[in-house]
């Protein structure tokens, strides 16, 4: 039998930690890469929670890790400006990461999504590139249905989670089915016809 062994003040503590840390972590990426001036969008969980909150912020689920589509020629240049404020730089899985301390897991993270590249064989597109992209108020991101392309073409749990939410708050419906091609749109008509409950 599974029981608690941290309650309290100390668990609503680290509950609050938990959520304050990765947005301190979004906050942090943001203002070094604009602060280098190295082009970039954020994706991932938080470009979906910037979305969903301009709908319903009841709907706003957390995130772990800080997702950032970059062009490939400016990872060098990334590496520099977040090693120089104190993130540690190495590559898991194929992936280029940013994690605040050297033994830190890659799942609370910083990611690198390289622009224009496949991210694994099975996916049907590689990444789209930054441009055009808009700004959510503190970051740039890419524009709406860019972001649920990538989710679509990514499809794992995940992303299936993010466009059940993006559905739930009435970002997507019955009408998006045409703006995408037979893989991708076959993949939205799933998660339209039965969006996980």
């Amino acid at each position: 039998m599974v029981e608690f062994t941290i309650t309290g003040e100390t668990l609503w503590d680290r509950m609050d930690r938990a959520v304050e840390r990765v947005n301190e972590r979004l906050r942090k990426t943001v203002r070094i890469l604009e602060e280098a001036k190295i082009p970039y969008a954020i994706v991932g969980g938080h470009a979906v929670r910037a979305w969903v909150a301009q709908v319903d912020e009841g709907a706003v689920r957390t995130t772990k890790d800080v997702d950032v589509l970059l062009r490939r020629e400016n990872l060098p240049d990334m590496i520099q400006a977040m090693t120089q404020n104190g993130f540690y730089h190495r590559e898991t899985s194929g992936v280029d990461v940013f994690t605040e301390k050297p033994d830190e897991s890659a799942r609370e993270a910083v990611h690198v999504v390289i622009a224009k590249e496949m991210v694994r064989p099975g996916d049907f597109y590689p990444n789209p590139d930054l441009e055009p992209q808009t700004r959510a108020n503190e970051f740039r991101t890419v524009l709406f249905e860019t972001l649920v392309r990538m989710k679509l073409n990514s499809y794992r749990r995940k992303d299936q989670v993010h466009l059940a939410d993006m559905i739930d708050v009435g970002l997507i419906d019955q009408s998006w089915l045409d703006r995408f091609p037979a893989p991708l749109s076959e993949r939205l008509k799933v998660i339209l016809d039965d969006p996980l409950g």
